[in-house]
């Protein structure tokens, strides 16, 4: 599967301005009820997938999952998300092409005025289907890349010739006119090779490139080997800030809030104000979004913060989604800063942050502990 949390990713670079800009031109960042309104929704529509990727959170397999919502079911949800605001709806998975109604779902939800976009491996991406995947609506997908080369990326995820087979999708998609950025998710194995993957971005014309900081869950949980220290964190995610300024290509780091506080540390260094003109949608989204402007919902249509971070948050099919985003303990705790613990209930660069909680979750044992891999000392502490 591809990681669904493209929360800034196929949902930042959005065309057309910021989600939440109203058409005075001022950012209205809350329901009249005071709850943030709801910028991002990945939304797991089939567990099933044709991968076995190493790190894939669902552990998915290619048999069907008993339980996904029906259309109707699925219809009925949709309805419901123009009340938390106006959400990018991320149609993932397991691989959403492998649920055979996702482009009727997406046709529905962009003549509700949503904006739709995909993140589907690539393998499944045919002529035929990419045609169907602009007609319904699709405005990006995104394809994750996890090797410069055939060997590396078909090893990370577990089916021979997956490297070719993405690549033959983005060509697909290319042909159709549909925009698509490539995923890469960080692992001590391809670190070295970060250069020739983003070269390799530049080769088949992706419209960004978003690097993810790998998060031990599901099948990770069984790559420790593969997680980079914390001093590794930091220097990457510098890296990044300073490769940046060498492309117009549009790049995110995705599951790395510490990249937000880098940012800023590094813009006053070089004298930069943090806003749309020098940094883009970087200067208006916030490191982890779980609960607070994104989240999660299953193909059970269980709520999750996200992907990673399997709190049970209740079950839009028991209880109405806006309810629950409005009120489920959980995100009301991620929305009150003095719930943290450790540094990152101190920390100033607490609001651009927030430290990755399904890190903490899966680290610690405690979605509300402090960010474990996270070297920075707050100066109040």
């Amino acid at each position: 599967m591809t990681c669904p949390e493209s929360a800034s990713g196929l949902g930042s670079c959005h065309p057309g301005g910021h989600p939440l800009r109203t058409s005075s031109g001022h950012a209205s960042r809350f329901l009249p009820d005071g709850s943030p309104k709801c910028r991002l929704i990945a939304w797991e529509v089939t567990r099933s997938c044709n991968l076995a990727c190493k790190h894939c959170r669902a552990e998915a397999h290619p048999e069907p999952y008993p339980g996904e919502l029906s259309t109707d079911e699925a219809k009925a949800l949709i309805d419901t998300f123009p009340e938390v605001g106006s959400p990018i709806v991320i149609f993932t998975g397991g691989d959403p092409m492998m649920r055979p109604d996702v482009y009727e779902l997406a046709a529905y939800a962009r003549d509700k005025g949503l904006r739709c976009v995909m993140s589907p491996n690539g393998t499944l991406i045919t002529p035929e289907n990419a045609r169907r995947i602009r007609e319904a609506g699709f405005q990006r997908c995104s394809i994750s890349i996890d090797g410069a080369n055939a060997a590396s990326h078909d090893n990370f995820r577990g089916v021979p010739g997956a490297f070719a087979a993405s690549m033959r999708g983005i060509e697909c998609l290319k042909a159709e006119g549909v925009e698509f950025q490539i995923n890469t998710t960080v692992t001590k194995s391809n670190l070295h090779s970060f250069r020739d993957i983003f070269r390799l971005c530049e080769r088949v014309g992706a419209a960004a490139w978003h690097i993810f900081l790998l998060v031990p869950m599901g099948r990770a949980a069984d790559l420790q080997e593969e997680v980079i220290t914390a001093r590794e964190y930091e220097d990457v995610l510098h890296w990044f800030y300073d490769f940046r300024k060498t492309t117009s290509m549009h790049l995110k780091a995705t599951c790395a809030p510490h990249y937000y506080r880098i940012m800023r540390q590094r813009a006053s260094e070089d004298g930069l104000a943090v806003n749309m003109d020098n940094f883009g949608m970087d200067a208006m989204t916030r490191g982890c979004l779980g609960g607070t402007g994104f989240c999660f919902i299953s193909h059970t249509g269980q709520l999750q913060p996200c992907g990673y971070l399997t709190l049970d948050c209740g079950n839009v099919r028991s209880t109405p989604f806006p309810k629950l985003w409005k009120e489920t303990p959980w995100f009301l705790k991620f929305r009150d800063q003095s719930a943290y613990e450790g540094k990152c209930g101190v920390c100033e660069f607490h609001k651009v942050c927030g430290g990755c909680r399904a890190r903490a979750y899966s680290m610690t044992g405690d979605p509300m502990s402090q960010e474990p891999l996270c070297l920075y000392q707050p100066q109040k502490k």
